[in-house]
Parts: structure tokens; sequence; C-alpha cells
């Protein structure tokens, strides 16, 4: 048994990444706004798609994807833990 601690996966969050916080923030852009576009946009870009959504989860990914393959009641899904 290991006697450190393992991190799972340790953000790598720098100083760039904390100004945009702040600067969103103060901003007041909690939610939609210029920086999901921005996001988006640059996304599209680096993975060549025609569009993409920036959601606020996982879970809200996974519901995305379910009802984008027409997924609904009655039907089986089998996912990871």
């Amino acid at each position: 048994m290991r006697k450190s601690f393992l991190p799972f996966s340790p953000p790598l969050i720098g100083d760039e990444e904390i100004n945009e916080v702040v600067d969103t923030l103060r901003e007041g852009w909690i939610t939609t706004g210029p920086k999901v576009k921005r996001f988006e946009e640059e996304f599209v870009s680096f993975i060549g798609s025609s569009a993409a959504l920036a959601l606020n989860s996982g879970t809200g990914a996974l519901r995305v994807a379910l009802a984008t393959l027409g997924t609904g009641p009655g039907d089986a899904v089998i996912t990871t833990l």
C-alpha cells in the first residue's frame, strides 16, 4: 500500500487559467457568454468539426449525447462507473 497520496488527475492550473476565471467573475458572465462562444469556436477549429456545444458537466454531456442518438424510455444503456 502507498504511504503517499496518489492524485487521480491533478489539474494543471497556471496564472493564465486563474486570470481567465477572475476576469470571467468580474465581467459577470458565469453562464453562457462571450468566453463560452470563444471556447466553442476554438474547440471547433482545434478538432476540425462543424460545431461544438459547451456544457457545464459530464452528466449534461451524456444527456445530450443520448438525446442526439434518440435514446429514450425503455432503451438500455451500458456505461462504466
